[in-house]
């Protein structure tokens, strides 16, 4: 190299390296106003129902919020992840369509084994199978079959769908057991079970994604399958695992449905739209867009609030599926924008 070229080169690189660290910091500050203004929306949210709905704030009303989200909760982390693991891409990763067809049909398992004269301890164990099992079905066709995560799940979800009309005859099941007693009746320190079993799930994902190293592989898997492979790690077996567990959590999810409402309803699929709502808006609370168990706990509590805050107001509950598919269309918007590469800005 003449000393012409080296001196062009010293005087080129500043100027080049320049706009692309403008680029990053430009990225970085966009990432944090978008998580930011996520959380001011959330506090405005807040303050505006507890001044316009009365008895919003008062201590029962916020328990009885987090009572009533338990169910979405379990659901969501299920739903969390298998974005964690399959990656957070809305079109190519990891998403799990039928986790809300899957707890009707362990709702409906549930429901006709208790007629039928079984009892919990017999009962409880093969709902757990049924929702692995749907589990099962969603891992063989995105790992083994190599299908789309969102069609796969999508066919599995209206399999579910006809399984759990077969079961019930489209028909409402009232049930009782000592179990639904304890879920829909029991309480500690002025909070139910309901709300207790939020709480402990929440803490017990926590310490498995957050402090495990099992955690810090499965983001791994997730963000960079490739990377992880070439180090050791199974990716097709996370992978698989994602989907066992979001069964077992549809699972789990029926019992404290059914416990809740003293049967089996159908219909179940509906709550789909708050699970991916859930999920997707907790990605907006991580630095790297990546859902987190605190942030998907956050964004069910948000959704709860919203659905309380309308009710309290006499707002159609139509508006909170509104609302939640705004939401669903931003959060999509945003984290691709946010997501979106250097040279493509």
């Amino acid at each position: 190299m003449t000393a012409v070229q080296r001196v062009m080169v010293h005087t080129a690189t500043p100027d080049a390296a320049a706009p692309a660290s403008a680029r990053r910091r430009r990225k970085v500050l966009g990432g944090l106003a978008i998580r930011l203004g996520a959380l001011g929306a959330f506090v405005a949210i807040l303050v505006y129902f507890g001044f316009a709905a009365p008895g919003f704030m008062f201590p029962g009303n916020l328990v009885n919020i987090v009572e009533q989200s338990a169910i979405l909760g379990v659901m969501a982390f299920g739903m969390s992840m298998v974005i964690i693991g399959g990656g957070s891409n809305v079109t190519e990763g990891g998403i799990d369509l039928s986790i809300a067809a899957n707890m009707g049909v362990c709702a409906a398992v549930y429901a006709k084994m208790l007629t039928l004269g079984y009892s919990d301890v017999a009962a409880l164990p093969v709902v757990a199978l049924v929702g692995i099992a749907i589990g099962a079905l969603n891992a063989i066709a995105v790992v083994w079959l190599g299908i789309l995560p969102l069609l796969a799940t999508l066919a599995v979800m209206n399999i579910a769908a006809g399984v759990e009309l077969t079961v019930t005859q489209n028909t409402v099941i009232s049930v009782s057991s000592p179990v639904m007693t304890f879920f829909s009746s029991a309480s500690l320190f002025g909070v139910s079970a309901l709300a207790w079993t939020l709480i402990l799930v929440s803490l017990a994902m926590i310490l498995l994604v957050h402090c495990t190293g099992f955690g810090l592989r499965l983001y791994a898997v997730g963000g960079h399958p490739e990377a992880a492979r070439s180090t050791g790690i199974g990716v097709a077996r996370y992978l698989m695992f994602t989907y066992l567990f979001s069964g077992f959590c549809a699972a789990v999810s029926a019992v404290l449905t059914v416990s809740r409402l003293s049967s089996s309803t159908p219909g179940s699929g509906d709550m789909l739209l708050s699970v991916l709502a859930a999920a997707l808006l907790g990605t907006v609370f991580s630095r790297r867009f990546v859902p987190t168990i605190g942030g998907t706990l956050l964004s069910v509590l948000f959704i709860g609030c919203l659905a309380n805050g309308f009710q309290l107001l006499n707002v159609s509950s139509y508006w909170v599926n509104g609302v939640q598919g705004a939401l669903i269309l931003l959060v999509v918007a945003t984290t691709s924008f946010a997501r979106k590469p250097e040279s493509a800005q």
